[in-house]
């Protein structure tokens, strides 16, 4: 199977961009060229996050430390925390915060059945409003008419 796609890639080679090229005794099963980092983008990566040693929050971020229970007063935070930190707060927040939405969205859900079905009791369907409506533009389109 791999002998007819090293023929056609052979024949194909010059319009195959360098990237996407097997390399010549290289089994394609374990060539992982394309997924694996270089080890020098890693280390300048990690050095430039923990490079400066403090984070100084802004007045938001530091209401984002509280609401996330990281401290418990405005006096607890330091002048300076680790960005880890503000991210961690920020992150906990957006949970927080989707949770609220599910709930609403189940509240919202919740109350449209209630209403559908008292709807239903008092006989009005859009169905109906929608024939009255209809009845109405016609009456008034008749009544217009000389």
């Amino acid at each position: 199977m791999w002998g007819r796609a090293d023929r056609a890639v052979k024949l194909l080679g010059r319009n195959i961009p360098s990237v996407l090229r097997m390399t010549e005794g290289v089994d394609p099963k374990i060539s992982r060229r394309l997924c694996i980092k270089p080890q020098q983008d890693l280390q300048s990566k990690s050095r430039a996050a923990s490079g400066v040693p403090g984070y100084k929050p802004t007045d938001w971020e530091r209401r984002f430390l509280l609401w996330a229970g990281h401290f418990k007063k405005p006096e607890d935070i330091p002048e300076t925390v680790s960005i880890e930190t503000v991210r961690a707060a920020k992150t906990t927040l957006r949970v927080k915060f989707s949770y609220v939405m599910i709930a609403l969205t189940i509240l919202g859900c919740i109350i449209m059945v209630v209403r559908g079905k008292q709807a239903m009791k008092r006989h009005e369907s859009l169905a109906n409003i929608n024939l009255e409506k209809k009845a109405q533009w016609k009456m008034e389109s008749t009544s217009a008419k000389p």
